[in-house]
């Protein structure tokens, strides 16, 4: 009973990890682009959350897709704004985000407070899986971070845009012979990566509170996430999240939290060692 109890607490765990690590696989793995305001694209996203849910009264789901839509524009301006002037300067956009996050940490704080705000759980209640009993927001984080995923593959593979992504990825000069506007692909994929942050913070809100410094927390999961995975790949990151979380559930639950996730990077330093591109590598022609 306990190893099932902590497998579903770890099953949800890498549902969220992996929630909030999309939108580096967007902007770092198929842009080349360190965001290290990624973690405050997450709190603006919880933020978002907050004020339609629990100030305005605001359905939830629809305050999730608001949150992505408003941290997805604060994106597009971003790109347009900053970072299209940076791409190939790896150095200039590290900076360049890192002072975005102290100034959106700053500006949030004096404008929102650094007290903590909190949302309610919208699906209260626990329901019984397996004989093990599992809160019904756990059920809801797991299968909306498999709804995210699937779109995001179908965005990837199933549609032009996704073509023109991939192949702008590819051969960036070949792409903009062929007439499509690498510009507006650019455009919409920092601003995608950036609305899947802002709605991980959204989905985090409920259970981790609110406040102007809560999105330093996952920037290195996040990034260790991808890197273990594979910078460009999906179904690795997935794969990573789902190792990492289960492996931090369970090692928690025997040991301690702080012990555990120390083991668990240590593993995962000594596994880049050995394949630095992560576990699904990309085939490169």
């Amino acid at each position: 009973m306990f190893i099932a109890s902590q497998l579903m607490n770890g099953l949800a765990s890498s549902a969220l990890l992996l929630l909030y690590s999309l939108g580096v696989v967007m902007i770092m793995g198929h842009m080349s682009v360190v965001n290290m305001a990624h973690g405050e694209c997450i709190m603006l996203g919880a933020y978002v959350c907050y004020y339609l849910y629990t100030v305005a009264g605001v359905p939830y789901l629809l305050s999730l897709m608001m949150s992505f839509f408003i941290t997805a524009l604060f994106g597009a301006a971003v790109e347009r704004l900053i970072i299209r002037k940076l791409y190939g300067k790896t150095a200039e956009t590290l900076l360049a985000t890192y002072a975005l996050s102290l100034i959106i940490k700053q500006l949030v704080n004096l404008v929102c407070g650094s007290e903590l705000k909190y949302v309610a759980v919208p699906f209260d209640g626990n329901i019984s899986v397996f004989g093990v009993t599992v809160p019904l927001y756990n059920i809801f984080i797991i299968v909306i971070t498999a709804m995210v995923l699937f779109a995001t593959w179908l965005i990837f593979y199933k549609t032009p845009f996704g073509m023109k992504m991939r192949a702008a990825t590819g051969n960036r000069s070949m792409t903009e012979c062929l007439g499509i506007n690498c510009r507006a692909v650019d455009t919409l994929t920092f601003a995608y990566g950036v609305g899947l942050a802002g709605f991980a913070g959204a989905v985090l809100a409920p259970i981790r509170g609110v406040s102007p410094f809560m999105g330093a927390s996952y920037v290195t999961d996040s990034f260790m996430n991808v890197c273990v995975g594979g910078l460009q790949s999906l179904p690795g990151t997935a794969l990573s999240s789902l190792l990492i979380g289960q492996s931090t559930s369970i090692l928690g639950g025997i040991w301690n939290e702080v012990n555990a996730k120390m083991l668990v990077f240590l593993i995962v330093v000594v596994m880049i060692r050995f394949r630095p591109d992560g576990l699904f590598k990309k085939e490169r022609r």
